[in-house]
């Protein structure tokens, strides 16, 4: 599943750029729209900014979904295990084991109500009417966002589907840990690349050495 990694990974640091881009725009036209520079000032007055905020706001909503996936994958949530880690290993191992698969029920029905909540809000109406072109009298069209007047169903998507991903990496860690025994770590103090640049690194202050070529 290598492919579904680099898509989740790349799909998170796509939607934080973005989030952080339109943010950085957002604050600096607003800054330099305080400027009585003739021209500019009415020029950037004139660009409508306002679906900033509402834009950044879905994005990282849907990156915090999809962002929470990977740190299952990855082992990187937060977790409460004093009592479990001085349990005896059979016995924390089906702890362990019943929280996985309590996580992936948890995810597991919040993307199916999650995913009914998205098709009764108005993605039956856009796949049926718009796609299909069938005959939906009676459907309920759905809401749209205040700023960009996006329909709402498209932003609600981000539950079912980061939900239902996070149930799979529930089930998926869960499977390592029943074959293997061994979960996902990842070490908060740990810096990619800089124990191997400081190996790499030459030593600046060399201790003097002693005749005979001991130091």
């Amino acid at each position: 599943m290598k492919w579904l990694d680099r898509l989740e990974e790349v799909l998170v640091i796509l939607l934080m750029a973005t989030a952080t881009l339109i943010t950085f725009v957002a604050v600096v036209h607003r800054y330099l729209s305080g400027f009585d520079i003739p021209g500019l000032q009415d020029w950037l007055l004139g660009l409508n900014m306002a679906w900033a905020q509402e834009a950044t706001i879905y994005l990282f909503v849907w990156m915090a979904k999809f962002g929470a996936a990977y740190g299952v994958r990855t082992g990187i949530h937060v977790g409460v295990d004093v009592v479990i880690n001085r349990l005896e290993p059979p016995v924390r191992s089906k702890f362990i084991l019943f929280g996985l698969l309590a996580g992936a029920l948890f995810t597991a029905t919040i993307a199916t109500l999650g995913g009914q909540f998205v098709w009764h809000n108005g993605m039956n109406y856009a796949v049926l009417h718009d796609l299909l072109g069938q005959d939906v009298e009676g459907l309920f069209e759905g809401p749209v966002t205040p700023d960009l007047e996006w329909p709402t169903w498209i932003v609600y998507l981000a539950i079912p589907l980061g939900s239902g991903l996070m149930c799979f990496r529930f089930l998926q860690v869960a499977w390592n840990f029943w074959h293997t025994g061994e979960l996902p770590h990842h070490d908060h103090g740990h810096v990619d690349g800089l124990d191997e640049d400081e190996a790499a690194a030459p030593d600046l202050h060399p201790q003097p050495t002693a005749p005979g070529g001991r130091a």
